[in-house]
């Protein structure tokens, strides 16, 4: 085993690289990495801004039907449409104490699926500036997708050095689906709590952990990355005490185990509360599983099935050995030398993410929206300090994305 190989299975160290991650040049200036970040989130914000505008008024024009277009009147109830529909009620009217059924009395799509803490924040954005749901939705989305990039390009610089934390924030904010930054959608809180959670894991701030886990498992699913990633690194580092005598002392193990404790349970309690108001047991269970009937009907939950009901339900035989292939090559992935030279941190976190999303998640057009959390793998410096390789990403994420406007807005749902 090489020397390069043998460091890269331990945890990065947390000082980061030597080289300077606090300027990033940009159109042959240097800049401070803050100003640098934001403008180019700025830049790219205007950009999806008039994508989606041109987006708008063609659909009025011509009349287009769209999936909400009740809400197509104005741009901003442009932009929160969909799954932002059912954050307006839970601001206005809260949760409801009592499941809706269909008239075979299964489930039906409501608001149990939508976590709490984005719809609090805006209806507090709203008392306080008087402003409707949509600009105070769309104002927390985008504000929370600046604070999201800027976290970003800090815990991949702090790895791999100023360049590949630029691109990797350059990936995520011109990517194709780079329009939920600013849709009136949890997911860019969701982003920034998680990506926040991260850094603090590399940082060995393990305290830091709970408050940031704790919210984000109070915003989209998907936390439990979180706790599982401080089990994994929570096990190297104990291992790596035992081999060789690395530091790991009684605070640092006393501080992960606390943690990833309480972001675990965090992450498994909205269900409870679902049980617990509405007297259901399995209420949140039961009105995810509404969203998958019409991919492929009424189906019992069981964990790390639903990639394999998906595909055998659209290929037989061939979407199982898919499922597969996807899995080996998604192994294949984080296994290359550029990946791990992210850090054992990312690798352990980019895994346990990609674990939930196998074995509870239904894979549909959403699993693309879903994968915007593994935004750290774009540091990778294969693909980073690749000028050929850059440039392909850059002009296919900027492209694609008026593509996926019509197909979500129109088609499918984003």
């Amino acid at each position: 085993m090489t020397a390069g190989t043998s460091s890269s299975l331990r945890p990065a160290n947390p000082a980061g690289p030597s080289g300077d991650v606090g300027q990033v040049r940009l159109f042959g200036r240097e800049l401070p990495w803050w100003a640098g970040i934001l403008g180019l989130y700025a830049a790219s914000r205007v950009l999806t801004t008039v994508l989606m505008l041109v987006l708008y008024l063609l659909a009025g024009a011509f009349h287009w039907e769209g999936g909400s277009p009740q809400a197509h009147p104005t741009f901003l109830g442009f932009a929160g449409t969909w799954d932002a529909s059912y954050y307006r009620r839970i601001v206005e009217h809260g949760y409801p104490a009592t499941l809706p059924t269909d008239a075979d009395g299964q489930v039906q799509q409501n608001e149990w699926a939508f976590l709490p803490l984005y719809p609090l924040v805006v209806r507090g954005l709203m008392a306080a500036t008087g402003l409707g749901f949509a600009p105070a939705g769309v104002l927390v989305a985008v504000l929370c997708g600046a604070a999201a990039v800027l976290v970003l390009y800090r815990l991949v610089a702090s790895r791999v050095g100023a360049v590949s934390g630029l691109w990797a924030a350059v990936f995520f904010c011109f990517g194709p689906l780079s329009f939920v930054l600013q849709i009136a959608y949890a997911e860019s809180m969701f982003f920034v709590l998680l990506f926040s959670g991260l850094w603090a894991i590399m940082a060995r701030r393990y305290w830091t952990v709970i408050p940031l886990g704790v919210a984000a498992a109070f915003t989209r699913p998907g936390e439990l990355a979180l706790p599982l990633t401080l089990g994994i690194m929570f096990t190297i580092r104990a291992l790596g005490a035992r081999r060789s005598g690395e530091d790991f002392g009684t605070r640092d193990r006393v501080a992960m185990i606390v943690a990833g404790a309480a972001t675990a349970v965090a992450g498994l309690a909205w269900p409870l509360v679902a049980a617990t108001v509405t007297g259901t047991p399995g209420a949140y269970v039961e009105t995810e599983l509404s969203w998958w009937t019409g991919f492929i009907g009424r189906v019992a939950f069981v964990p790390l099935t639903p990639w394999f009901l998906f595909t055998w339900r659209y290929a037989s035989v061939a979407g199982a050995l898919l499922v597969v292939a996807v899995i080996a090559g998604y192994a294949w992935l984080l296994n290359r030398p550029s990946v791990r030279a992210l850090g054992t941190e990312v690798v352990a976190y980019a895994s346990s993410y990609a674990l939930y999303l196998f074995a509870v998640f239904l894979p549909q057009q959403s699993l693309f929206r879903l994968l915007m959390p593994l935004a750290p793998l774009a540091g990778a410096p294969g693909l980073t300090h690749n000028a050929r390789a850059r440039r392909i990403v850059l002009i296919a994420g900027i492209a694609l994305q008026p593509v996926a406007l019509v197909l979500l807005w129109f088609i499918g749902y984003p």
